[in-house]
């Protein structure tokens, strides 16, 4: 959930069946971006995606190494690990940079990881939590988003990735402009994320809880 509120983060509920079809926004450097509207929001939904040289259990790794998180999540000012549940669940907050006049957006954040054991669809949900953090002054508080991660091995060292987004990022920022800006984070975070997987810290990267 972070691309620049993981540009402007996910919804109000999972991405609509009766959403239409995806429209493609952006394809270069091997990411492609699309954006779709979805009945009863103001905000499009997102979605990335891109294949990786890298495990699936690396780039689980990456996302649930919090404290990195601002060396590749587009604009994001802070990233802070709040509590552990298990290996695969934790809790998070956020504090995502908006150029002047707007203010900050923060956030908190549930991240459950799993996979389906026959296909080996891996799915990594994050859903707003947002009373677990009192709100901050100057810093216009997101409650309502969701995301998903899915990841799909292709083989021990290759992987198709697909992330889902949408958000409403509260305060009075326009729609229209949102919408217009909205695919910029996801792609520069896509593109960071290449550089974050090759780093030594995942080289080993092992889960219990993932067959690569």
């Amino acid at each position: 959930m972070r691309f620049v509120l993981l540009i402007l983060l996910s919804s109000i509920g999972p991405l609509s069946a009766m959403a239409q079809d995806w429209k493609l926004r952006t394809d270069k450097n091997d990411i492609k971006v699309y954006s779709r509207q979805v009945p009863g929001s103001r905000i499009n939904a997102l979605k990335v995606e891109s294949d990786f040289a890298a495990s699936a259990s690396k780039l689980i790794a990456v996302i649930l190494d919090i404290n990195t998180s601002t060396e590749w999540l587009y604009s994001t000012k802070s990233c802070t690990l709040l509590k552990t549940v298990s290996p695969s669940e934790l809790y998070y907050y956020s504090e995502v940079s908006f150029p002047w006049p707007a203010s900050n957006r923060d956030f908190v954040a549930h991240i459950k990881v799993s996979q389906n054991p026959a296909t080996k669809l891996i799915n990594v949900h994050a859903e707003n939590v947002s009373m677990l953090v009192p709100e901050k002054k100057g810093i216009v508080r997101v409650t309502q988003s969701v995301g998903n991660w899915y990841i799909t091995p292709l083989d021990k060292n290759h992987i198709h990735v697909v992330y889902e987004l949408q958000v409403d990022p509260a305060g009075s920022l326009p729609a229209w402009l949102v919408n217009m800006l909205s695919t910029k984070g996801p792609f520069e975070s896509f593109k960071s994320l290449r550089t974050q997987l090759q780093k030594p810290a995942y080289a080993n990267a092992r889960f219990s809880f993932i067959a690569d």
